[in-house]
C-alpha cells in the first residue's frame, strides 16, 4: 500500500485534506502544533471499472485498492536544527512513499500564517533540504573510509558527494539535475527530497473560480519535478462527512466533480507510476496495483508470492472487452482470452486469472 505524506507549514490545511481524502476525524485547530504525532488513514481508491466487473460477475465481496494517508505535523523555519517538532517531524516523513506539500492560498484573518503558496514551498524546502544536507554530511565519511576497501562503494560516495552539492545550494534533489541512476543510488540513505512530490494548493471557496490562475505560479516554480492540485481542502472536508448521495450532490452543486479524493487519487498515481489490473469472479471482485512496466509475474506476486514462485501463465483480457463479451466463461468460449507468458508487461486494466504450480 502507497503512503502519502502530508508536509506544510502550521495551518496550511494538512489535517483538513487528511480528513477530506480519508474521511477521519483528526483535529484541523488554527494553531500551530494540534497534529503532534501523525495521523494515519487509509482510503478506498475509487474505481468505477471495478464496480462494473463486480457487478457482471455477481461478485459476493468488492475490494478496491487502498491507499495509506500520513498527517505529518506542521514544519516550521529551524526543523532541520529541531525547532517546532524538530526530528520526529522528520522522521513521520522518511517512511512515506511520497511527499504530498499542503500549500496555502486562502486567506482567513482568523487563521495566522502566510497566505503566499510560494512562501510555504520555500521554506519546506530550504528545511527539507537542509536536514537532508547534515545526514549525508554525517555519513559520507564513513563511506569514504570503506569505498577503500570494497570498490563497489565508490558509486555511492559519488552519488553522496553529489547530493551534497546540490543540497548545499539550496536545491532538493527531487529538482535537482542529478540523472535518474544517480537518485537510484541515493535511494537507500532515504534521503527527504529525493522523493516524488505534489503539491496540494488550499484554496479557498471564494477562489476556486481562480484555482488554475493561482495554482499557475506554483507549476512555474515547481516545473517537472511535481505535480500541482489546487484544491478547496475546507469544502472537501465537509463533504467528506456526509453521506455518498448528499456528498455528490453537494459537490456537483459546487461544481467540484467527483471529489478531491478522485482528482488526488488519479494525480498520485500517474506521479509514482502505478497502474490497476483486476480479477474477478463469483466469489470476489478485486482490484490490485502495481508499478509500470511490471511483468505477469510480479503482478502474480501482488496476489500471492506462491503465484509469482509457481508463475506457469496467466489468462488475460482488458476489463472493457470482458464486458462487452459479458462474463470470464464467455470469453473463453469465444477466444477473447490470450494466453500470456512470463515476459508479458501488464497494461493498466488488465483482467488477470494467473495458473501457478509450487
Amino acid at each position: 500500500m502507497e503512503r502519502f505524506g502530508f508536509v506544510g507549514l502550521p495551518n496550511a490545511g494538512k489535517s483538513s485534506l487528511y480528513n477530506a481524502l480519508s474521511g477521519g476525524h483528526a483535529l484541523a485547530a488554527p494553531y500551530a502544533f494540534a497534529t503532534t504525532d501523525p495521523n494515519v488513514g487509509v482510503s478506498k481508491v475509487p474505481d468505477g471499472r471495478l464496480d462494473r466487473l463486480a457487478a457482471m460477475s455477481s461478485s459476493r465481496s468488492v475490494v478496491p485498492a487502498s491507499v495509506q494517508f500520513v498527517d505529518i505535523g506542521g514544519l516550521v523555519e529551524g526543523a532541520s536544527k529541531g525547532e517546532g517538532l524538530g526530528n520526529r517531524f522528520l522522521a513521520g516523513i522518511r517512511e512515506v512513499d511520497a511527499i504530498v506539500f499542503v500549500l496555502r492560498a486562502f486567506d482567513d484573518p482568523d487563521v495566522p500564517g502566510p497566505t503566499d503558496p510560494l512562501e510555504h514551498l520555500r521554506v519546506l524546502e530550504i528545511e527539507l533540504s537542509l536536514a537532508d544536507l547534515e545526514g549525508v554530511e554525517r555519513q559520507i565519511d564513513k563511506k569514504r573510509k570503506a569505498a577503500k576497501q570494497d570498490r563497489a562503494i565508490a558509486q555511492e560516495v559519488v552519488a553522496l558527494e553529489a547530493a551534497i552539492a546540490t543540497l548545499g545550494d539550496g536545491v532538493p534533489v527531487y529538482r535537482s539535475a542529478l540523472d535518474a541512476s544517480v537518485r537510484d543510488v541515493l535511494r537507500p540513505f532515504f534521503l527527504l527530497t529525493n522523493k516524488p512530490v505534489l503539491a496540494v494548493l488550499n484554496i479557498g471557496e471564494d477562489q476556486l473560480d481562480a484555482a488554475e490562475e493561482l495554482a499557475a505560479p506554483v507549476r512555474e516554480e515547481l516545473g517537472d519535478a511535481g505535480e500541482v492540485l489546487p484544491v478547496c481542502v475546507q469544502l472537501e472536508a465537509e463533504a467528506a462527512r456526509l453521506t455518498d448521495e448528499e456528498r455528490a450532490e453537494m459537490l456537483e452543486a459546487l461544481g467540484l466533480g467527483d471529489g478531491a479524493l478522485n482528482r488526488f487519487v488519479h494525480t498520485a498515481y500517474h506521479l509514482l507510476g502505478l497502474r490497476t489490473f483486476f480479477t474477478t469472479g463469483e466469489k470476489e471482485s478485486r482490484a490490485w496495483t502495481f508499478r509500470a512496466g511490471w511483468k505477469a509475474p510480479q503482478c502474480a506476486g501482488v496476489i500471492h508470492s506462491d503465484f509469482e514462485r509457481g508463475f506457469i501463465r496467466a489468462e488475460v483480457i482488458h476489463w472493457d472487452e470482458l464486458l462487452e463479451v459479458g462474463s470470464w466463461h464467455k470469453a473463453r468460449e469465444t477466444g477473447k482470452l490470450r494466453v500470456e507468458g512470463k515476459d508479458y508487461e501488464v497494461a493498466d486494466g488488465d483482467v488477470l486469472e494467473i495458473r501457478f504450480n509450487v
